[in-house]
């Protein structure tokens, strides 16, 4: 029987948690830290409040020598916000629509915003994780989150 996972990541960054919590929440400011590189998105909706939904199409180019329509994979996240506490705490319903069958799937992610001497320490931890995702690219993608989120406030 497989349990389902949950992981987390946490980064001081050298902002308030208003700046990092407004662009959290920002769509305009989500492909600057939210997406890998080499990943384009367009965002569909973005409703920031509780309750709300937003939806965020994407194409990934596959490593290789030459790009062509063929060698990029495509997906879609849908995500609705359960609960957002200003400058505290985000957390979010996201459903992955991509190829991979083991890695589609719902999840729950949250994030904390703590202010600490030197800024904020942000906290993502992500519950339910799809047996597709392993731990180590889980715990990739949230660093790699959380450098382009301080890249982007900092």
């Amino acid at each position: 029987m497989t349990f389902p996972a949950t992981h987390k990541n946490s980064r001081v960054i050298l902002a308030k948690p208003r700046a990092i919590f407004r662009t959290m929440l920002d769509p305009e400011t989500i492909p600057a830290w939210r997406l890998p590189s080499g990943v384009t998105a367009q965002i569909e909706h973005f409703d920031s409040r509780p309750g709300g939904a937003y939806r965020i199409a994407f194409q990934q180019s596959r490593e290789g020598p030459e790009e062509s329509e063929s060698s990029k994979v495509a997906g879609v996240v849908d995500g609705r916000f359960a609960e957002i506490l200003p400058d505290e705490r985000i957390v979010e319903s996201v459903r992955f629509d991509i190829a991979n069958p083991p890695s589609q799937g719902e999840l729950s992610i949250t994030t904390i915003l703590e202010q600490v001497k030197d800024g904020t320490k942000v906290t993502i931890a992500a519950a339910d994780v799809p047996s597709g995702i392993s731990e180590g690219d889980c715990r990739a993608g949230m660093d790699m989150m959380l450098k382009k989120l301080a890249n982007f406030v900092e």
